[in-house]
């Protein structure tokens, strides 16, 4: 069945076709009813039902049926029961911030967000309607990054006054402070397994941190200017860090050396990450880029520039096929990369955008930027979708298609320049079924009852190993002396 609704926008049968438009069929098959659903013809948060034709018999040609023409034809609303998907929507908005947002991350069980801003608070939204916010006041500057532990159970912070600071995700806000920088904290990354903290900072270093000890571990030093960001790999074997020395270096946390470079920058990028298969990097640019780097091959796979400004944050669907940007010209971009295409521009923020993240679960994601305000969107990917573009791409059969992230040797960079079938969403923050957006705030002034680590401190610790891994080794060798003789 081939269904064709007029201008750039043009729908195939998903099984048997090779395209569609941007609303792509979600269930049936080629002798079945098809879901499509297509901007050009149809109001938002509508679709067409529409009767599909068996597929012709060998040597037969496809029948093109224009849109209006098909049978049985109808409207349905959001209400009725089909496991479609609609455009990304905006669901709440929180103000309690006094100044821009730089940082926010959602907890692992989806039901709070955690957001950091240039007025030296964190702050902690709760998702249920009326919930209180807490505020945990102790940074004496601005706070750059913030991130949940996996578990849930602590909240990692850097700042601009140079140190980091674990805290309790509760009322009570008990924290750990860590001192071994000499310049301000850029960014925090808790390893999967939560047992590493990665931090990055303008003193040009990367220094990796042991949760359960608390303590110092290692520094990472080969970049020649600020470290914006570092990141762990999904099995933790591997950091990514980008600098202003205009290069992303990838690490080997083993035997702690810098084992790949990239530098393909006209500026430098102010965010890195990992896909979540751990097979690529993507790089938010200075020079208005992102830029997808396959690391099995070192080689450039995807390169989009859809903004206008520079790109200051991204953040991979967990899906791996889907990638949002945030940028300084005020918009956040949703990415398709299976297809290669930017799919969304979503506009709401009064100014640049500095930080956006998905939820650990893809059913959410939030922003935040010059404008003090958190933006909570919901999405239109749905796991089910994700499977079936997986199990698509991975029977793609013709040599000279373009890289895709599931290709193990890329052929050729994949440029990519802004097309103008993308869809625009500009939502009202006026809406009225939106939640309340300023709950009440609660102050959370903590005091450090745990160890705060200095740099003697992690020296002493690192000496005190040292000796007692050499009365380990004396000890075996003493016995091993007697048992000879």
């Amino acid at each position: 069945m081939r269904w064709t609704p007029g201008s750039a926008n043009r729908a195939f049968c998903g099984p048997c076709g090779e395209s569609w438009c941007r609303r792509r069929p979600v269930a049936g098959l080629c002798a079945e009813p098809v879901l499509l659903s297509c901007p050009a013809a149809l109001p938002p948060r509508q679709i067409a039902a529409c009767v599909a034709i068996p597929r012709p018999a060998s040597g037969g040609v496809a029948v093109s049926i224009p849109a209006p023409r098909i049978r049985g034809v109808r409207l349905l609303s959001k209400l009725d029961n089909f496991p479609f998907q609609e455009d990304p929507v905006l669901e709440r908005y929180f103000k309690g911030h006094k100044a821009a947002l730089t940082s926010l991350d959602f907890s692992s069980n989806g039901k709070q967000l955690a957001t950091a801003s240039w007025d030296t608070f964190l702050m902690l939204w709760n998702f249920k309607p009326h919930a209180r916010a807490y505020r945990y006041v102790g940074h004496k500057d601005v706070v750059t990054s913030v991130q949940f532990s996996p578990h849930g159970n602590l909240l990692a912070s850097a700042s601009r006054d140079r140190t980091v600071r674990l805290w309790i995700p509760d009322k009570r806000g008990k924290f750990s402070e860590f001192k071994a920088h000499t310049a301000p904290v850029r960014s925090v990354d808790f390893s999967a397994d939560g047992q590493f903290l990665a931090t990055a900072s303008e003193d040009k270093s990367i220094k990796v941190w042991n949760m359960y000890r608390q303590r110092f571990l290692y520094s990472l030093y080969r970049h020649t200017h600020w470290v914006r960001c570092a990141k762990f790999s999904p099995d933790g074997r591997l950091i990514v860090s980008c600098s202003e020395d205009k290069t992303i270096k990838i690490w080997d946390t083993t035997n702690k050396q810098c084992v790949n470079n990239f530098s393909d920058f006209i500026g430098f990028a102010n965010f890195v990450d990992f896909n979540p298969s751990g097979t690529c990097i993507a790089s938010a640019g200075s020079d208005q880029t992102v830029k997808v780097w396959d690391i099995r091959v070192n080689k450039l796979l995807q390169h989009y520039q859809v903004h206008s400004s520079g790109v200051n944050c991204i953040s991979f669907h967990p899906s791996g096929n889907y990638l949002i940007t945030a940028s300084s010209d005020g918009t956040l971009k949703i990415l398709d990369l299976l297809e290669g295409r930017l799919i969304y521009t979503l506009q709401g923020h009064t100014g640049p955008v500095f930080t956006v993240s998905f939820s650990k679960g893809g059913e959410l994601f939030a922003s935040g930027g010059a404008d003090t305000q958190v933006l909570l969107w919901r999405t239109n990917f749905d796991e089910l979708h994700c499977k079936g573009l997986n199990k698509r791409n991975l029977k793609r059969l013709h040599f000279d298609s373009p890289p895709h992230l599931l290709d193990v040797y890329p052929r050729t960079p994949h440029p990519h320049e802004e097309k103008v079938e993308t869809v625009e969403i500009n939502p009202k923050l006026e809406v009225i079924d939106l939640q309340i957006s300023t709950p009440p705030v609660v102050d959370i002034l903590s005091f450090d009852s745990t160890t705060t680590v200095s740099i003697l401190e992690q020296r002493l610790t690192l000496t005190e190993d040292k000796l007692k891994d050499c009365l380990e080794n004396q000890q075996k060798l003493f016995s091993a002396v007697q048992q000879k003789s």
